[in-house]
């Protein structure tokens, strides 16, 4: 079970090569080419060399294409971008080679078992995508696997180029400085909430159903049925189902602790006993131990909420809501939020909620706009340092709980200040220097490397610096 649900999280990037030809003709008319070609035919035209990893027209198309499945609409200049992504993915990759960046195997099934679930279901099934792709799945996982290898040691590459980067109170300065007063950028109206979060909890007789299901699946499954047909028809994870339940490689990290307990102490086609997580009751299937990564598959079954459930939380609420509002000079919302919080993202961070743009930073400063648009409704009547009463809410899971609200701060649409938005413009300063230092690379690595681009992509704008004359020794001196 993953920590933030079952759900792969991932977006599919232009800089993932592909070497698996586009050769259905529902792939032809959707690629909507720069050089038209022939549907149902291969293609092995070299579109650019970089020293000497040729980049063929087929990783260009097949990128393209899957943008199209994406959903995106046919814009050829993104094989301009993609054409791009594969000359800055080949330039790292060489000069990795010279500084000895590598990286592990395990590390490489994972990602490509991440990009399969990811393709499948964006496709809506494995069926579909092998349709499309007209092949296997497992023949693409092995054509995909060496380009999957080169996009992350580039990315390796390229957080060495800015490991050592950091940006001082007096860069900030100077980068606010160097901003025209009239380009100053604006930010819109910020507020720190947080939130005592109370979920409805089923009583033991209630979950009771679902255990059982749970428990007749497994049964069915030891007696001879196939796992992954059961997972497709009964489980309730929805990412994994479409996939018998395979949740592909793992290491111990990935999931929760009750999870976790289980897929690691069993061996290869051992089968669990039906056990319960936040998100249910499961029973999963080690499919293959690799390391400190074991590869499961798995069945979810989920309980639903029941009224009485509901109406539990919310007798919960009130009675915290109205000792809050006896006791404020004595009880205080983080220490509320940390004690009686159902929410385990806010509950440790004085029921804090945090950005969700800005995650890593941890920064509890939201834009009114990026709320959820109830929070947003209730915070904008409420004054700074007052809590709301108990209300329902829907999450975007279509889970539904009752929260209090507390307004911490609020802060007025304005244009960028020191004083105001020191963290905000530390993190642009060291963004553009981040972008500067890459570029100045580029430009460097770009001068010292034979490059050579067809002319069919010559007339895309963002690729004319890319053709050069490398330097030579002698030339240097």
């Amino acid at each position: 079970m993953r920590k933030l649900g079952l759900l792969v999280l991932g977006v599919v990037s232009l800089i993932t090569v592909a070497k698996a030809q586009v050769t259905t003709d529902a792939a032809a008319a959707k690629a909507d080419t720069i050089a038209p070609r022939t549907p149902g035919k291969t293609l092995d035209k070299i579109a650019a060399v970089v020293g000497n990893a040729p980049i063929l027209l087929s990783d260009i198309e097949q990128q393209y294409a899957r943008y199209l499945v994406e959903g995106m609409q046919p814009d050829p200049q993104v094989k301009c971008r993609v054409l791009q992504s594969l000359l800055t993915q080949k330039l790292l990759a060489q000069q990795a080679i010279i500084d000895s960046i590598d990286v592990k195997e395990d590390d490489i099934d994972a990602s490509v078992d991440r990009r399969m679930r990811e393709m499948t279901q964006r496709a809506g099934g494995q069926d579909k995508l092998e349709g499309f792709l007209g092949k296997s799945l497992i023949q693409y996982k092995d054509e995909i696997r060496p380009d999957m290898k080169e996009q992350m040691i580039a990315q390796k590459m390229q957080q060495k180029i800015t490991e050592k980067l950091n940006v001082t109170p007096q860069d900030v300065k100077d980068y606010y400085n160097a901003i025209p007063k009239d380009s100053l950028p604006s930010f819109n109206k910020e507020v720190e909430v947080g939130e005592i979060v109370f979920q409805p909890q089923l009583t033991k007789d209630e979950k009771a159903l679902y255990k059982e299901k749970a428990e007749e699946l497994l049964a069915r499954v030891k007696k001879g049925e196939d796992f992954g047909t059961l997972a497709r028809l009964y489980s309730q994870d929805p990412m994994s189902a479409v996939e018998g339940g395979d949740l592909g490689f793992a290491d111990r990290t990935t999931f929760v602790k009750e999870f976790t307990a289980n897929a690691f102490k069993l061996k290869a086609g051992e089968i669990s006993p039906v056990f319960e997580t936040d998100f249910g009751f499961h029973f999963l299937q080690v499919i293959e131990r690799r390391g400190e990564q074991v590869h499961v598959r798995h069945i979810l079954i989920t309980p639903a909420i029941t009224e009485a459930s509901l109406e539990r939380a919310k007798t919960k609420a009130d009675s915290i809501y109205t000792l809050m509002m006896a006791h404020k000079k004595d009880l205080d919302f983080s220490a509320a939020a940390n004690f009686y919080s159902d929410d385990k993202e806010t509950k440790f961070n004085g029921g804090m909620m945090l950005n969700a743009e800005n995650v890593q930073a941890r920064s509890t400063f939201i834009p009114t706009d990026k709320l959820d648009p109830k929070v947003a409704l209730i915070v904008d009547t409420m004054k700074v340092g007052s809590i709301s009463k108990p209300d329902l809410f829907t999450g975007a899971d279509g889970k539904k709980s009752y929260k209090i609200l507390y307004l911490k701060s609020a802060t007025d649409a304005h244009k960028a200040n020191l004083a105001q938005d020191f963290p905000k413009l530390k993190d642009m300063a060291y963004e553009d220097k981040n972008t500067k230092t890459v570029n100045k690379w580029f430009d460097k690595r770009r001068k010292e490397t034979f490059i050579k681009i067809d002319p069919e992509y010559q007339t895309c704008d963002i690729l004319k610096k890319w053709v050069t004359t490398p330097v030579t020794t002698a030339q240097a001196k």
